[in-house]
């Protein structure tokens, strides 16, 4: 089509779990508690320019509040709750055969958003972030696919906004913004494999990074591992069902917290 249009929404609340702002905080602080409170809207509107290529611009909006934290030291200071108002501008290459769950083809996108001071934000701020996919059929019923995924933050970026490492689609295994901070990349190899008529297994290695708060050390560097049962419950959308393991290093940590894992369940794949 010449011209494609992604609205995402999220309305939630839900007690969670905060560690703090940089890698030092994440591994080394106790989790404290606190409630979310989230409400975010975004929309990608894009025109084709060529085949497979797209441009595109892109509003959002974000009201996140924290609430009942047990530790408020861990903010360093900020609010517990920020409005943030943004717009962006991207460039989008997609030649995947099915966006759902792809057996072949590429997915690259460049955005670059800014949240100025004149939309209503407290303190001016931008973020450039990248994504990259591919996916290649290596033998019957096998695709290996592969996940490039970068964030960077500039300027009074509150800690409402920082990038998230963790989650159900990356660096599976991790809490989902145990670690947050300005910057973060992370990538990820996954096979897929048909097995038996509907079923299906995958296994993954990934690893990642944040930093910012603190210096990038590639000893810093988290592993993230794991395999998962997939369901097609139609043609070529499957039930996933994934365990994650991840693997905070050589710190001097107790055994019970130098590893971290997650059971997920969702109608999609990871990407």
């Amino acid at each position: 089509s010449k011209y494609r249009l992604d609205f995402t929404a999220y309305f939630f609340s839900f007690p969670g779990a905060f560690w703090g702002i940089g890698y030092r905080d994440a591994t080394y602080n106790q989790a404290e508690s606190y409630k979310r409170l989230q409400n975010q809207i975004k929309v990608d509107f894009m025109f084709r320019v060529s085949k497979d290529f797209y441009l595109g611009v892109s509003p959002s909006f974000s009201y996140i509040e924290g609430r009942d934290f047990s530790n408020i030291d861990y903010l360093r200071g900020q609010k517990t709750r920020y409005i943030n108002t943004g717009l962006a501008a991207f460039l989008l290459y997609d030649s995947r055969d099915f966006i759902p769950n792809a057996w072949r083809g590429i997915y690259v996108k460049l955005e670059q958003r800014i949240f100025p001071g004149f939309f209503g934000n407290d303190g001016a701020f931008s973020r450039t972030e990248f994504q990259g996919n591919a996916y290649h059929r290596v033998w019957k019923g096998g695709v290996l696919a592969y996940d490039l995924h970068a964030m960077f933050n500039y300027g009074n970026t509150p800690w409402t906004m920082l990038s998230l490492l963790g989650g159900s689609y990356r660096m599976r295994g991790y809490y989902e913004g145990r670690y947050r901070d300005k910057r973060l990349i992370e990538t990820q190899f996954e096979l897929r494999q048909k097995i038996y008529r509907r079923h299906g297994i995958v296994g993954w290695i990934g690893g990642g990074q944040v930093w910012g708060t603190d210096r990038f050390r590639w000893g810093n560097t988290l592993c993230s591992f794991g395999c998962g049962y997939r369901f097609e419950f139609k043609n070529r959308m499957n039930i996933r069902l994934d365990y994650g393991w991840g693997n905070f290093g050589n710190q001097n940590l107790p055994w019970d917290r130098k590893r971290s894992s997650a059971f997920l369940f969702t109608a999609s794949e990871a990407f």
